[in-house]
C-alpha cells in the first residue's frame, strides 16, 4: 500500500472515478460522502492525506478542514467547484495545503498527491517532541498516552475532558467558540445542546485546579468561547 487516502466528496461519479483511480496506482482509499462522516473516519482511523470538497451536507469542507488542522497536520488538498480566488485563499488561510479546481485531469490530481505525500513522509522522518507538553504552574500532557500531570500527580480525565484540553493546548492562544468545540471534540453539529461544552469546561478547570479568575490554563474569553493561556516551559 503507497499510502491510506480519506476522500470526503457528496457526488458519487466523481468519487468513484478517483476511488477507483487511487485504489488502481495501489492506495488505500476511505471514501465518505458528507463533512460529518468525513470527520468520523478522520478521528477514528490514520490517514496520510486527506482530498476534501467545500460543498458538503452536514459538515461543509472549510469547516471539516479547520477541525482536520486543529489535530492533525496531515496534508489536505481541496477539490471543489468553486474557483473564486478568495475561496481559494480561505481554504490555504484556515491549513488547506493545495487546492484542485473541478473539472481537473486525474494525472495532475495523482501527481499533486505524490508530491505532497513524498513531503509528509518526509516531516514525519524527523523526530517530534510534542508528544510531550509541559507548562508553567505544574501542568505536563502525556498525549500518546492520553495522561495529565499537575505537581507530577495524575489528574484523570474523561475522554471529551482529555480532547478539550489537547485541542486547546495544541493551539494556544486561539479562541475557539463552544460550536467549534462541539463539533471537534463530539464530532456533533447539534447547536441546541452546547451547554454540553460548558459543564466539560468547568469540570476541566475544577480537576486542573484553574480558577475562572487568574485562569492558569484555560481563560474565557466573554462572548467568544474559551482559549488556552498556559505558557510552555
Amino acid at each position: 500500500m503507497l499510502a491510506n487516502l480519506l476522500l470526503v466528496e457528496d457526488d458519487p461519479e466523481i468519487a468513484n472515478v478517483i476511488c477507483d483511480t487511487f485504489r488502481h496506482e495501489g492506495y488505500a482509499v476511505t471514501w465518505a460522502t458528507t463533512g460529518l462522516e468525513g470527520w468520523e473516519d478522520f478521528k477514528s482511523s490514520t490517514y496520510d492525506l486527506v482530498l476534501v470538497d467545500l460543498m458538503l451536507p452536514e459538515m461543509d469542507g472549510l469547516t471539516l478542514c479547520k477541525n482536520i488542522r486543529w489535530d492533525s497536520d496531515v496534508p489536505i488538498i481541496i477539490i471543489s467547484a468553486r474557483q473564486e480566488d478568495a475561496m481559494k485563499v480561505e481554504g490555504l488561510d484556515i491549513g488547506a495545503d493545495d487546492y484542485v479546481a473541478k473539472p481537473f485531469s486525474l494525472h495532475e490530481l495523482k501527481a499533486r498527491v505524490a508530491s505532497h505525500l513524498r513531503r509528509w513522509h518526509r516531516y514525519q522522518g524527523v523526530e517530534e517532541a510534542a508528544e510531550t507538553s509541559t507548562f508553567e504552574n505544574g501542568l505536563t500532557l502525556y498525549m500518546d498516552e492520553r495522561k495529565v500531570f499537575i505537581d507530577e500527580k495524575e489528574i484523570v480525565l474523561t475522554v471529551k475532558e482529555f480532547d478539550l484540553l489537547r485541542l486547546l493546548a495544541q493551539n494556544p492562544s486561539r479562541v475557539f467558540t463552544k460550536e467549534e468545540l462541539f463539533a471537534h471534540v463530539w464530532q456533533q453539529i447539534d447547536h441546541e445542546d452546547l451547554h454540553t461544552v460548558t459543564v466539560h469546561v468547568k469540570s476541566l478547570r475544577e480537576k486542573l485546579g484553574d480558577p475562572v479568575k487568574n485562569s492558569l490554563f484555560i481563560q474565557t474569553v466573554w462572548g467568544k468561547g474559551y482559549r488556552f493561556i498556559g505558557e510552555e516551559r
